[in-house]
């Protein structure tokens, strides 16, 4: 067999779905060289050989690692020497610097949120209702509702969120250069490095006040704190966005699964199907990527140190002997076992966050407005296949 490439294509005419080569792979060869760029890596395609993996001690997440299958290139950047945060650190630094974040994005701490998220949620529905129509449900309710939630929680100011908007895209995709990515990164950097100042001066109530405390105390210095800013301002609103948009056009095409959260005012109703969604949609769509630092034996193959390994979820949260029917769009399923979270050390922090964001929103704006409908044929709708996180640059709606 020619070495696959790696990422590869959708089929055509099938947007939800991973690229079919990913199945073939899944069902002939589960554990397989790929090419990545000018590179090789292992490709691991079963659910429950990348739980196994990715909770193994010998893999690292760390790009700088030798043979680690990074997903893009970066040049040099400015930004104060601004990192991307902990997630691209092993442990013990990555569980050091992760603790720091934690507390704000624990259950009993997120469902406090929850009565300020759905005002959120409604305000916007309100201004949807108001204004034109067709609308762009990405442009009037999928990006704002995240990045209000996200920039409340952090005490970065809303009235910003165009340049964050614009810098997170570049700094995701898959097009740009490594100098386009790389001055992406030092606009967020220089900016959250900037914020991190002004707190330092006169702290409030958010996270990032928090981490000016650590940065007082000496635990951390003011680059770290705005790298861990970098980190959640992209992840807290780029990936939630895309799941809130991209899940309405999964329901909007399979009708009766969207009947299932008009009829139903069951918060377990609705927990479940946020995490059949967050299955089957997958929007993080690239794999996650390790190196290797010991040899490893697997499957009857020898990974070796200095190779590097790829997970993609999307195949995973497919995999027929951890879902029946894998292919179905079932809300009703149990899918709470799914990878789209990742597993293992690195598991998303903002997991309950992004639940219940997404919670609020499948239970909202089903319900006030029920004839909601696409305004542009499928075939028109422009899906992200140029960045790391899968979904729809627009989604035009009517009702």
């Amino acid at each position: 067999m020619t070495t696959p490439v790696y990422p590869m294509a959708r089929a055509e005419g099938c947007p939800f779905d991973p690229p079919p080569k990913l199945r073939e792979l899944q069902d002939e060869a589960p554990l397989v060289k790929v090419q990545v760029f000018d590179k090789t890596a292992w490709l691991v395609t079963r659910y429950a050989d990348q739980r196994k993996l990715l909770a193994d001690p010998r893999l690292s997440a760390d790009v700088t690692a030798p043979g680690h299958p990074s997903q893009t290139a970066m040049a040099p950047q400015s930004g104060e020497g601004v990192g991307i945060g902990f997630i691209l650190m092993d442990d013990p630094e990555h569980a050091r610097l992760r603790r720091m974040v934690t507390a704000p994005f624990m259950i009993k701490r997120v469902e406090a949120m929850r009565p300020a998220v759905q005002k959120i949620v409604d305000g916007l529905i309100d201004d949807l209702l108001a204004g034109p129509k067709p609308v762009d449900l990405m442009e009037a309710f999928a990006l704002p509702v995240p990045s209000l939630v996200i920039c409340e929680l952090l005490g970065v100011p809303y009235a910003d969120h165009d340049f964050f908007q614009v810098n997170s895209k570049q700094l995701i995709s898959l097009t740009a250069t490594p100098e386009e990515r790389g001055q992406a990164h030092g606009n967020l950097g220089a900016y959250l490095y900037n914020l991190v100042g002004e707190k330092l001066e006169n702290p409030g109530g958010d996270l990032l006040s928090g981490l000016t405390e650590r940065v007082k105390a000496g635990q951390l210095t003011k680059q770290d704190a705005a790298g861990m800013g970098v980190l959640l301002l992209l992840a807290g609103h780029e990936t939630t966005a895309n799941m809130i948009a991209l899940g309405t056009l999964a329901l909007l095409e399979h009708p009766s699964q969207l009947a299932v959260l008009q009829d139903t005012d069951d918060p377990k109703v609705v927990a479940g199907a946020v995490e059949e969604l967050l299955r089957y949609l997958n929007i993080t769509h690239n794999g996650r990527r390790r190196a290797v630092l010991e040899d490893i034996e697997f499957d009857g193959q020898l990974i070796k140190a200095g190779e590097g390994l790829i997970f993609p979820n999307d195949i995973g949260n497919r995999d027929p002997s951890a879902f029946p029917d894998p292919d179905t769009l079932d809300l009703h399923r149990d899918a709470r076992h799914h990878v789209a979270f990742g597993f293992g050390v690195h598991q998303c922090l903002g997991q309950p966050l992004a639940r219940m964001e997404l919670q609020v929103v499948y239970s909202t704006l089903y319900r006030r407005i029920p004839t909601l409908r696409r305004a542009a044929e499928l075939a028109e709708i422009p899906f992200k296949h140029d960045g790391s996180v899968y979904g729809v640059h627009s989604l035009p709606v009517t009702w």
